[in-house]
């Protein structure tokens, strides 16, 4: 089978180029990422870093003029162009990168015809954009999390994500001793927002669970993850 093909679009005013690498890593998971673009003016110098990843990583630059002060017309030539290839039919999958809010009715849009949107942004982007996505990631807790970790308590999950993952857990299938599959947890956390273990420093759900005291876990004989709630 071919495999799905990938479309990267990136707003290289409001994404740092530091990240291109693991980003391109996590979007492996959907297929592989055959369009590569970057919108923005570059006759700006704060691009730089931008035009030096170009080749190395087979980054088309798309070039946009900034032609009124206040206004920026890189995001409605992003737009345009995602809705192109959305409508083309061949791309089976999205990746952002940008901070910006105004990407918020693009990815929606998207994800109305069943297609996944991956955003990639910093941790101030706005929460409008990071739910409008199927997976939203911080890309400087994306790079964190490859690093090698120290000390797994460093990156102990909030009270909101516990919640969220015990809203799950109870919303799923249980065996006789009250534990559920860490997979089917994690997928009803994901319908219910743009939750990712990559946020909090963690590479896998299985290595955040067990940093959470609220549960207990098991591998059993095929491979798979059991959890099962204590408090």
């Amino acid at each position: 089978m071919n495999p799905r093909n990938i479309a990267l679009l990136i707003d290289a005013d409001n994404a740092s180029h530091n990240g291109i690498d693991a980003v391109l890593t996590v979007l492996a998971e959907l297929g592989q990422v055959n369009i590569r673009r970057a919108y923005g003016n570059w006759r700006k110098t704060s691009l730089k870093g931008w035009v030096d990843k170009m080749h190395r990583y087979g980054i088309e630059p798309q070039q946009q003029f900034d032609l009124t002060k206040g206004k920026n017309a890189t995001d409605m030539k992003m737009t345009i162009d995602a809705l192109d290839l959305l409508y083309g039919g061949r791309v089976h999958g999205f990746g952002i990168m940008s901070s910006d809010s105004d990407f918020m009715p693009l990815a929606m849009r998207i994800r109305q015809d069943g297609y996944p949107v991956y955003g990639f942004g910093n941790p101030k982007t706005p929460e409008a954009f990071r739910e409008a996505c199927t997976r939203f990631i911080d890309v400087q807790a994306l790079m964190k999390a490859d690093e090698p970790r120290k000390d797994a308590n460093t990156s102990a999950p909030d009270s909101e994500l516990v919640q969220l993952l015990v809203d799950a857990y109870n919303n799923s299938k249980r065996d006789a001793q009250g534990f559920a599959k860490l997979s089917e947890v994690g997928q009803r956390a994901g319908n219910r927002s743009s939750f990712d273990v990559r946020n909090y420093g963690f590479a896998r759900l299985t290595d955040m669970i067990e940093t959470i005291p609220n549960f207990t876990h098991e591998r059993r004989e095929n491979g798979a993850v059991w959890i099962k709630r204590l408090r």
